[in-house]
């Protein structure tokens, strides 16, 4: 946990994260990050909320048409006739 201190940055306020947590999120300058509001308080994060539904609903098609991905892959690790 980091205790983060607000303070005057121009005519906003703001707080600075240690080099150790921009690591650890993976964010550098000018990244967005998330601020959500969950039953235990908030949460900080660099991914967008609707990032996690849009991921299930991605591999819930992906397993729908597995059998269709399944004959893709085969025909272009085969040498698709474009591909040749």
């Amino acid at each position: 946990m980091h205790m983060l201190k607000l303070t005057q940055i121009g005519n906003s306020v703001g707080f600075f994260l240690p080099k150790k947590a921009l690591s650890r999120l993976k964010l550098g300058k000018r990244d967005s990050v998330f601020l959500t509001e969950t039953p235990d308080g908030s949460t900080l994060t660099p991914y967008h909320p609707a990032l996690k539904e849009e991921i299930a609903a991605g591999r819930a098609f992906m397993r729908d048409f597995k059998d269709t991905f399944h004959q893709l892959a085969k025909w272009v690790g085969a040498g698709s006739p474009s591909r040749r």
